[in-house]
């Protein structure tokens, strides 16, 4: 299965009132739907949905990088409500309102600090990052992330460290090494590859520091409460992914006010190439009205 991933149809930069600017890519009509997409872990905003998909729906994807991956800059020492502010920013300055969002694997508690704030519409997690810093996981982690884990509880600033010891070449054998077989036909296809790696090269541009903090902020404990998300939240998960949430979702459902969790069949961390029609029609409360 060889799911091309288009370059971006327009690519960008948005002056931040700090001075910073926030990268963005769009793929899309220009006067389509807006949704708002945060890529996952050590990915930039050139990784988009598979190539035709969001055309045949009449959608605007707008991807971000987060401060300190791809062309967005660095903040020091920045807080999960930076990126809530980022984000409010960028919508008002390009018009977007309260846009929908996808956020995709690591992209999860940024997604959710952004609806807590009330800045977006609402949410497409897909392979979310649980909040595995929450007790209830203790004992239920394979050993070396329950060690990274309990790394980031006692001392961030160490762990911080050394997740900056990754690379794109490291992430990307994470990323396979874990992955199901049914992932690896998606992942190791010559043109998802391709763009994949693309995307990963881009995020570790300017050094490891932006994926590190990344890092330590989703591993850690969460400083806004989920039940204080007034949007809907659709949460999708494969059924073969184990590496993103240890219940596909089951405990983080639990917490939302409004959630409709999906599990889906024959797929793992890959569902949101693989299911991206479907996603996105969830999303936007559609049945059926694609071109194609």
């Amino acid at each position: 299965m060889d799911l091309r991933i288009d370059t971006p149809a327009r690519l960008g930069e948005t002056e931040l009132p700090d001075g910073r600017v926030l990268g963005w890519a769009e793929w899309g009509p220009t006067d389509g739907e807006v949704v708002l997409m945060i890529p996952g872990a050590a990915t930039s905003r050139r990784l988009g949905l598979p190539a035709g998909v969001v055309e045949s729906l009449d959608v605007r994807l707008v991807t971000v990088d987060r401060p300190g991956l791809g062309s967005s800059s660095p903040l020091e020492n920045r807080v999960f409500d930076d990126f809530a502010a980022d984000i409010a920013h960028l919508a008002g300055e390009r018009g977007f309102g309260h846009p929908p969002m996808i956020a995709n694997s690591q992209g999860a508690p940024f997604a959710f600090a952004c609806a807590a704030a009330g800045t977006t519409g609402p949410l497409a997690i897909v392979s979310g990052a649980d909040e595995i810093g929450r007790p209830e996981f203790s004992g239920k982690l394979p050993g070396e992330l329950a060690d990274l884990v309990a790394l980031v509880a006692s001392d961030p600033v160490h762990a911080e460290a050394v997740f900056t010891g990754f690379d794109q070449d490291a992430m990307w054998h994470l990323v396979t090494s874990s992955a199901p077989e049914a992932d690896l036909t998606v992942y190791t296809a010559p043109s998802f590859e391709s763009a994949y790696r693309q995307a990963m090269a881009e995020a570790f541009g300017q050094g490891p520091a932006g994926y590190a903090r990344d890092t330590v902020l989703a591993m850690g404990r969460w400083p806004f409460p989920l039940s204080s998300i007034a949007v809907h939240v659709d949460l999708w998960y494969g059924e073969q992914d184990r590496s993103h949430s240890p219940d596909n979702g089951a405990t983080l459902a639990g917490r939302l006010p409004d959630v409709a969790l999906r599990v889906v069949p024959g797929v793992g961390g890959a569902v949101l190439w693989t299911h991206a029609v479907e996603i996105l029609r969830t999303l936007l409360g559609r049945d059926g009205q694609a071109k194609v």
